[in-house]
């Protein structure tokens, strides 16, 4: 026969003689205010019913090490996915920083000024790479604010200033112009290839990375505005 024993009955017992651990017997259960007493009271409970482990059949274990096995197959595919990605992405990137280069040593027979920007944009790449490859902090990238860009939105990602065209072929920088362009195109494809490295990563890395990436974009179509018209800012709303 099962008997209960009461939160009263264990409050006379302690009266009569304090105690840190409380036996129960075979046959005995606890109600839930004794159970709750007992906590509050920080007793430890002695029920060895309870420290009686169950004989699991040979079944059950061969196929709960088959689960462990599959599920422990499945997290080291998802780590080596995302280490590939994330070595796609360093070389990508790697790629963009030598065309930065290359772009830089080109322009520099046109517009000195430009290429020493253009250069000080590529090691910005430089530095997304490392943090990528887990080495070092993103770099601050500062806005030179203008009508069109500032502090608010320099992070964010925003249009071209305005579509370059076969117009644009016909200006006195208009290589230059093409250049820096096709740098910015390279970039923005980039976006959607870190969303999806990051996609089962560090959100706030991922955005931290989005945004320096959106600053090194709207940091050149800058330049190609200056390129374009000078000191005035071409961004068209």
């Amino acid at each position: 026969m099962m008997k209960f024993i009461t939160e009263e009955y264990l409050r006379d017992l302690y009266r009569k003689e304090p105690f840190n651990t409380y036996k129960l017997q075979q046959g005995q259960r606890l109600t839930p205010g004794a159970a709750q007493y007992l906590s509050d009271k920080r007793i430890e409970i002695n029920d060895k019913a309870l420290k009686v482990k169950k004989k699991v059949p040979q079944s059950n274990q061969n196929e709960d090490k088959h689960t462990e096995s599959k599920q422990a197959e499945t997290a080291k595919q998802v780590r080596n996915i995302d280490l590939n990605l994330k070595r796609k992405l360093y070389y990508k990137l790697k790629s963009i920083e030598a065309v930065f280069l290359v772009t830089s040593s080109e322009i520099l027979r046109e517009d000195i000024f430009l290429a020493q920007n253009i250069i000080n944009l590529g090691k910005k790449i430089s530095n997304v790479r490392n943090v990528v490859n887990g080495k070092g902090t993103l770099e601050t990238i500062n806005c030179k604010e203008c009508s069109g860009m500032n502090s608010a939105n320099f992070i964010t990602e925003l249009d071209d200033c305005f579509e370059i065209t076969e117009f644009h072929i016909q200006l006195k920088k208009g290589n230059v112009i093409l250049k820096m362009h096709t740098l910015r195109c390279a970039l923005q494809e980039l976006q959607f290839e870190i969303i999806e490295t990051y996609n089962n990563d560090d959100d706030d890395l991922k955005n931290r990375i989005i945004e320096n990436v959106n600053s090194i974009i709207n940091s050149l179509s800058q330049l190609i505005c200056s390129a374009v018209g000078g000191k005035e800012c071409q961004r068209k709303e």
